[in-house]
């Protein structure tokens, strides 16, 4: 009799239950058992056309500005979430990167083999991927400082750059994949074009027909990977320092 009254209220507000769900909260009144089919369900979710990865994809090689824009503005249910994404992207171009073994050639470094310097670039090269979501966050500031006429605050700044540098890394990735293939020296020419997008998408999402904003885009980009750069050296350092 206890066990029939818990079930007539909802699991989650407690409030009562008329029909299979909650009428308060949308709960279920009784959550299926993960399976096999949930399984199948869950990953359709996340690459169906309608608002999985490959739609988010798509619409952010054709139109990035535009799509960030109405993300942030008008419509957050279309697309795969910025966080989600940007992880997504960074996991496909790690696992690329492991199992091909193509060097990247982005981090350089020469420090002593002890210091936490090195031991921080080391991970960094390691794993670029993630790495560039710290970036990330370098680039943000840099943008909210060249655009902050625009209205924007720091966090959509931040989501629109999950998405374009998402899209980064699977170019990047894409060229890796190629290069290892093939053979064909063409890395260096994949990274530039990853910059040279994430600048155009950049520069589309403020004003499109403002040709400075795509400049002032790449220098963000620049400043932002070079403040980030400085900031793993100073740390380095406090650390050695302190040690």
């Amino acid at each position: 009799m206890k066990e029939q009254e818990k079930l007539n209220y909802c699991r989650k507000c407690e409030r009562e239950l008329n029909n299979n769900y909650c009428s308060n909260c949308g709960s279920p009144k009784e959550l299926k058992r993960i399976d096999k089919q949930y399984i199948i369900t869950e990953i359709g979710d996340v690459v169906n056309f309608d608002k999985g990865i490959f739609y988010t994809i798509k619409e952010l090689l054709i139109r990035p500005g535009d799509t960030v824009r109405a993300f942030i503005l008008d419509d957050r249910n279309r697309l795969v979430k910025p966080i989600v994404f940007i992880i997504i992207c960074s996991l496909i171009y790690t696992l690329f990167q492991q199992v091909l073994n193509f060097d990247d050639g982005y981090i350089k470094y020469s420090f002593g083999k002890d210091s936490a310097a090195n031991s921080i670039f080391s991970w960094i090269s390691e794993n670029y991927g993630y790495a560039n979501i710290l970036i990330a966050v370098f680039i943000a500031l840099w943008l909210k400082i060249f655009f902050r006429k625009d209205g924007y605050n720091y966090f959509e700044i931040l989501i629109l750059l999950c998405f374009v540098m998402g899209i980064g890394m699977l170019l990047f990735s894409f060229f890796g994949i190629i290069e290892s293939l093939t053979g064909l020296k063409i890395l260096d020419k994949g990274a530039l074009l990853g910059i040279l997008y994430i600048s155009w998408a950049i520069g589309q999402f403020f004003n499109r027909n403002k040709y400075l904003n795509y400049l002032k885009a790449f220098f963000a980009y620049f400043l932002g990977v070079l403040t980030f750069t400085f900031s793993i050296l100073l740390i380095g350092f406090l650390i050695d320092f302190f040690k």
